[in-house]
């Protein structure tokens, strides 16, 4: 049974979830902001996030909000983290693959965390210790026992180009031993697909905490592993997260730091 926070996160997602859907065929009229270089939220960005903070305040008064749209509300050890609309630049473009991201954070680990795609209706939910889920079914991540045949997902955020040279470095030094690499636009939805064993890996530098703190306990919950470029474990403060299985992700570690600059390594 899922625990009750995770009920509260998952109707939360879903209600959030259905003004996204509701807005997908008044895309061209929606008013869009530039909030930093390449980096959009649209109206529908802060009517989703307004609506889960509604869910959540409701459900827990004390607990402390961290949205990406709205910023810090409140103070103390619980804090639910809120990407609203993970993958906003393939919504603004009609591409159907994005996601809402809700995780309750305390002393800076994900200790519950719902990752939900409205539009395949898919609820990925999990509870520090009680394992990871897709609707009512249990995942794991893949058995994989190495880089040979494995699928990477990554992504190049838009406000850290300045990494761009060493990224590509590191995707081309993987594609040299991995199957492929994809790019689908929504870190969220890209650690739930890790812990699901849709694809063997995920790496991505310049993230905030909001992309994927839910993501990250899925992955643990899915028997897998992830922590930043260096290979230190945990959510990475900096914002450059490996996730995988912990053979994938040690050889991922491996040609990742071999190719990054010592800013990405925190060094």
């Amino acid at each position: 049974m899922p625990r009750p926070a995770v009920n509260v996160a998952a109707r939360a997602a879903r209600s959030a979830g259905n003004i996204i859907l509701r807005y997908m065929n008044r895309i061209e009229g929606l008013a869009v902001v530039e909030k930093q270089r390449m980096d959009f939220a649209s109206e529908v960005d802060r009517l989703a996030e307004a609506e889960i903070v509604k869910e959540l305040r409701r459900a827990y008064p004390t607990h402390a909000i961290l949205g990406e749209e709205s910023g810090q509300i409140g103070k103390g050890p619980l804090t639910w983290v809120i990407d609203p609309l993970d993958g906003t630049h393939n919504y603004l473009r009609g591409i159907p693959h994005f996601s809402v991201s809700i995780a309750l954070v305390e002393k800076g680990e994900p200790v519950y965390g719902v990752v939900f795609d409205p539009l395949r209706d898919e609820l990925f939910t999990a509870s520090k210790g009680d394992g990871a889920y897709l609707n009512d079914r249990r995942i794991r991540v893949g058995k994989r026992e190495g880089l040979g045949g494995a699928l990477i997902a990554t992504g190049f955020p838009y406000r850290v180009r300045n990494h761009l040279e060493s990224q590509l470095a590191m995707t081309a030094a993987l594609l040299k031993e991995a199957e492929d690499v994809r790019r689908m636009g929504s870190a969220a939805l890209d650690l739930a697909y890790v812990a699901a064993g849709r694809v063997d890996g995920y790496f991505e530098p310049g993230l905030s905490v909001w992309d994927i703190a839910a993501g990250a306990l899925l992955v643990r919950e899915a028997g897998g592993v992830y922590g930043d470029f260096s290979g230190r474990d945990g959510l990475p403060e900096s914002g450059n997260i490996i996730a995988g299985n912990h053979k994938v992700a040690a050889a991922m570690t491996a040609i990742i730091s071999a190719n990054a600059t010592p800013r990405l390594l925190g060094t």
